[in-house]
């Protein structure tokens, strides 16, 4: 697959994105060296390589999923402007 200047013009204009004449010809030679380097990709054999979610074997650390108040009331607490019977006080708003 290859491109030319009118796609890549339209492809511009699509994108909304301003390219002058003399920018097309670069442009056009750049994407269909990317296009050309994907088509080599699609030569490669993949049958027997696994998906990967990342290129080190690393596993993540696991938890116990347990729910817990963070036992830091206290201290979140000091923060806050008023603070009434271990909760946060706002004032009331009625409109």
């Amino acid at each position: 697959m290859s491109v030319d200047k009118e796609t890549v013009a339209r492809i511009a204009h699509l994108a909304r994105i301003k390219m002058p004449e003399e920018a097309l010809e670069p442009v056009t030679g750049s994407l269909n060296n990317i296009l050309e380097w994907v088509e080599q990709l699609s030569e490669v054999n993949t049958d027997d390589v696994e998906p990967m979610t990342s290129v080190v074997h690393a596993r993540l650390s696991q938890r116990q999923d347990g729910v817990n108040d963070g036992d830091m009331r206290d201290s979140v607490l000091k923060n806050a402007p008023n603070a009434e019977h271990g909760f946060f006080a706002v004032p009331k708003v009625i409109e």
